[in-house]
Order: C-alpha cells, then sequence, then structure tokens
C-alpha cells in the first residue's frame, strides 16, 4: 500500500472570518460580550445574537479568527471541522485516514496560531457548559422595531398601533414568530394586514397552528433549521421524546393548562385520589371533594413515592433546559409559552395522542378544583384559569365528558359567586347541555347546571330569558319529585308552591292560582290546617283571589 504523496508547503492565511450566514444590517446589540453558551427556547434569537456577535468581534479585532460549527449531528459536525482546516490550510487535512478532529484541536491549541472565536450552534446537551446566559423573548419596543424592519416599511396605514401592539403579544415577542408572520403578511400586502392576521390567528388552534407553520426563506437560518417555530420546536419536542419520555409526558400534560400558575399538584396522575366519581357527583351541589391520601406507610410506599418525586424533579430540569417551561419564584407552580402549548398539543394531535393528554388533564382538574362556596374561594380563583382553558376543550370521549361538566360547574358556581356573569354562563350553558344529554332532563345534577344557568341569566340582565328557565325548572322538579317521592310528598309540595309563585311572577295568573288552590288543599290533608307551609300557601291564594276580584 502506497503512502499518500506529500503535500505542498501552503502560505499560511491571515486570520478571517469563517460563518456560513451573512450580517443582518438591521441588528442592534444592547450590550457587548461574551459567554459560554447561549440557552433559550427555539426561536427566540440564539443564533442571531451569535452571527452578530462573530462580526462584532472580526470588527473590533481584524486579527482574531472566527469560526462556526455546526453542531446539530455528526455529519455537519465533521464537515465544519474539515472546513476549518481547508480555511486555514493545516498540513495532512487531505490524509483520508487523519483525525480530522486531532488536527484542528493541535492548531487552536497552537498559541502561534494567533486568537480565534469559535461558535458551536445547535448544541442541544448543554450540560458539560458554563457561565450559561438564558435568552429570553424581545422586549415590547425591540419586538416593534424587529417586525416594523421586515416589514420593509411597507404599510399602508392601515394597521393601528393598537393592533400592531396586540399582534406582538399574541406572538408573545417571538423574534422567529414574528419575522415569520412579517413574511407573510408581505407576501399578501395589500390586501393583507395585521389586523387580518390576527384575526385568522384568534379564530382557532388550528388556524393558529397554520400560520405559525409557514416556512418562508430566511438566508439567516442553517439550511437543516426550521423557518416555521411550530416545526422548530416540535423537532426538540421529538429529542425529549427520544432521550427521557417521561419529560415528553409532562410537557404533553401542561400543554392543556393555562400557561400561568400550573401547580404542582395538577401535574401529577392523582386517579388514586379520587373518590367513586358517581359518588362525587351526587354529592356535587353540596359538597366538597373527600381525597384520599393514597400512600402506604410502609417503607416500600415510602421508598415509592420518593423515586416518583425525584423522577418528576428531572422530568421538570429537562423541560427547563430547554425553555419549554420556567419555574415561578414561589417554587411550586410553572409558567410555559402559549405558543409552546400550541405547538405541542399539534404534534400530539398528528401523533393520535391529543384526546389522551386531554383526558388526563381533565381528570386531574377534577380531581382538584373545588365547589364554589366561599371556603373554596381561594383555591378557585388560583384554579379558574385552568377551568376556562378547560371550558375551552372539550373532550370526545364520553369518558371525559361528565368530569369536564363537573369542572365547569364548580367554576360556574365561583364565577358566579364573584358576580363574573358572562363566564357564569358560558360555563353553565355547557354543564347543562351535556348533562341534560347523558343523563338526562329529571337528573339532579342536571337540574343543578339548569339552576346556574337562570341565576347567570338574571344576573346578565336576560329576564325573559332567566323566567322561562326558572319555569321549566320548577316543572321538571315537580314533576320529577312527583315520580320519585309521589305526588303528595312535602317535597313534591314544595316545588308545586315555587311553581305557583313563579307562574305569578312571570304574568301567568290563572296557572298560577290553579296550581296553589291544588298545593293548599294537598298541604292541608298531608301537614294539617295549622301547619306554617300551608298557612303560607293559603295566605298567598287569598291575596292573589283578592287581586282577581279587584281586577273584574
Amino acid at each position: 500500500m502506497t503512502s499518500p504523496p506529500a503535500e505542498r508547503p501552503e502560505t499560511p492565511p491571515n486570520p478571517s472570518i469563517v460563518i456560513p450566514f451573512s450580517r443582518d444590517t438591521d441588528f442592534k446589540c444592547a450590550v457587548l460580550g461574551s459567554r459560554t453558551a447561549l440557552v433559550g427556547l427555539g426561536g427566540v434569537g440564539k443564533s442571531q445574537l451569535a452571527i452578530e456577535y462573530a462580526y462584532r468581534t472580526r470588527d473590533r479585532s481584524p486579527e482574531t479568527w472566527v469560526f462556526w460549527v455546526h453542531a446539530s449531528n455528526t455529519a455537519r459536525f465533521e464537515q465544519s471541522f474539515r472546513d476549518i482546516a481547508n480555511c486555514v490550510k493545516i498540513s495532512g487535512r487531505q490524509n483520508p485516514q487523519a483525525d480530522i478532529f486531532q488536527l484542528v484541536h493541535d492548531w487552536l491549541r497552537d498559541d502561534r496560531k494567533g486568537k480565534w472565536a469559535l461558535i458551536l450552534d445547535n448544541v442541544d446537551d448543554a450540560g458539560f457548559l458554563r457561565d450559561l446566559i438564558t435568552i429570553d423573548p424581545m422586549s415590547s419596543e425591540d419586538a416593534l422595531k424587529l417586525f416594523e424592519t421586515k416589514l420593509g416599511g411597507d404599510d399602508d396605514g392601515s394597521d393601528n398601533a393598537g393592533a400592531v401592539a396586540e399582534f406582538l403579544v399574541a406572538l408573545e415577542f417571538m423574534p422567529l414568530a414574528i419575522v415569520q408572520a412579517a413574511a407573510y403578511i408581505l407576501r399578501r400586502k395589500p390586501r393583507y394586514s395585521v389586523r387580518e392576521y390576527l384575526q385568522s390567528f384568534r379564530e382557532s388552534d388550528r388556524k393558529r397552528t397554520s400560520l405559525l407553520d409557514y416556512n418562508g426563506k430566511q438566508l439567516r437560518r442553517d439550511r437543516e433549521a426550521k423557518n416555521s417555530i411550530i416545526v422548530t420546536w416540535q423537532i426538540s419536542f421529538d429529542y425529549i421524546r427520544k432521550i427521557r419520555p417521561s419529560a415528553a409526558d409532562l410537557l404533553s400534560l401542561m400543554s392543556f393548562f393555562d400557561r400561568q400558575g400550573i401547580p404542582n399538584t395538577l401535574l401529577q396522575n392523582r386517579s388514586e385520589q379520587i373518590k367513586s366519581r358517581q359518588d362525587q357527583r351526587e354529592s356535587v351541589a353540596s359538597s366538597c371533594i373527600d381525597y384520599n391520601t393514597g400512600y402506604s406507610d410502609d417503607e416500600e410506599g415510602s421508598t415509592s413515592q420518593s423515586s416518583m418525586s425525584d423522577g418528576f424533579e428531572e422530568d421538570v430540569l429537562v423541560l427547563r433546559n430547554y425553555s419549554f417551561i420556567s419555574v415561578n419564584a414561589n417554587g411550586t407552580t410553572f409558567e410555559m409559552h402559549g405558543l409552546v402549548q400550541l405547538a405541542t398539543r399539534k404534534w400530539l394531535e398528528a401523533h393520535g395522542q391529543r384526546e389522551r393528554w386531554k383526558h388526563q388533564f381533565i381528570k386531574n382538574l377534577y380531581a382538584e378544583l373545588p365547589t364554589g362556596e366561599y371556603e373554596n374561594w381561594e383555591k378557585c380563583q388560583a384554579l379558574f384559569p385552568h377551568a376556562q382553558s378547560a371550558a375551552a376543550q372539550r373532550p370526545k370521549e364520553q369518558d371525559s365528558l361528565l368530569d369536564w361538566a363537573s369542572i365547569l360547574y364548580n367554576a360556574a358556581w365561583y364565577a358566579l359567586r364573584m358576580g363574573r356573569g358572562v363566564e357564569t354562563e358560558n360555563m353553565a350553558v355547557h354543564v347543562m347541555k351535556v348533562r341534560k344529554k347523558m343523563l338526562g332532563d329529571e337528573h339532579s345534577d342536571t337540574l343543578n347546571g339548569m339552576a346556574v344557568v337562570g341565576l347567570a341569566y338574571s344576573l346578565n340582565g336576560r329576564w325573559d330569558d332567566a323566567e322561562e328557565l326558572e319555569v321549566q325548572l320548577e316543572v321538571q322538579v315537580m314533576e320529577t319529585r312527583k315520580k320519585k317521592l309521589g305526588a303528595d310528598h312535602p317535597d313534591t309540595l314544595t316545588s308545586m308552591n315555587n311553581l305557583a309563585f313563579t307562574w305569578k311572577g312571570t304574568g301567568k295568573e290563572t296557572e298560577a292560582v290553579r296550581l296553589m288552590e291544588e298545593c293548599v288543599q294537598l298541604r292541608k290533608r298531608v301537614l294539617g290546617l295549622n301547619h306554617p307551609h300551608t298557612l303560607s300557601s293559603c295566605t298567598a291564594l287569598d291575596a292573589w283571589k283578592a287581586e282577581q276580584k279587584d281586577v273584574t
């Protein structure tokens, strides 16, 4: 086997910059400096900061080499090192048997070669790095400047400042999302505006993901990096699913909650802590959920619980390292970007897992959300945003529907106590419809749901609707009690009395008098002439008849 021919001596080149991206002339940097690593959510601008740092280093120190290494996979990592070797003309680089990494390593260690800066892009595992700096989304001012710049000054005045501000908030000040949206709008000008984009964005999850999937061409991103922010995050999600499935499961569950204030207690499977669902539904109107601890006192149970806790903390750490979630100052609640939640739900839907995790979300929230009584207000206040999130995510599985309705019922109860009529009505109407369909018109839970709807109508000033529903409710209650308890049961007579008063209040004078006459006769026979309920009905009947005589 012949050895390769000797390489001819080459003249060492002058230091230069080896970076595969052009400079963004619009870029502004607040503070100059160097860090070991930039970490942050995909699309937040880490690579753009690194590119600008590279050019500024070159401007400040022309004698400094600046190298860019693609670290997304082994093949590209090796190719980047070969590019460096070719650029600086390292002797022996053309030998097929040469260890290109060792050659570059030795060159970098040689002080005679001068100063250099090496930038590693797309490093997934930052565990070996130190001096990390987290890159957060832009400020509102910087986001506005970025959007205006990328729109190219092509604003025809159709978008006011308010619409643009709402647009940037909706995109959570994420640079890649803003650039992506600007490209989408610019391509459709003048027949498309920011306001129209915002309207479409708010339409539905499906429309949002469609807009955020727009893959506008960007020259300043690596060819393997996705210009769609949704796809960018889903690539990271796939990687987490591969290296730690339980962390991906946790992210899947968190994607259904409100994005802020997600408590620890809602993120673990608490099925063992819930009473029989049927038992709870029968007492939902009068009592709070009674939880069991579900824990064993023996050593094995304690060890198991400790192991589960350790696993949960490790999952949290993985998601924090990828900037998918953050921990609040109190250490017991989490936050995440709404767009990350959207991307995660889209991934779940594409893989047929959305309903599974929606079911788990509903089950966990159902276990924690109490009724809207005064003593529960503090907890209800903390969990109400998650109930609102649940309201927008009706499950397809029949198993989850009644749990979902119970969440909305408790949340509507709390909203009613807080005087929040719109939320009360929206939730209670869902409850009433689901329970009517699944439990029937006569079930006590259905009647409870109808009652809350009626109260919401009154709170919102819909008096006619409230009266109509109140009559319907009273009739249903009376008929149900007749069937279950008998026509002369005291509770049935109470319903009869209440319905008579309701009819009187809605102007049905004749029907009210006729029903009250029947009620008086039954109460005299069942309760006696001198019973307070009998006397009350008699007094009302006499007054109503007197009114009729005065009219005639």
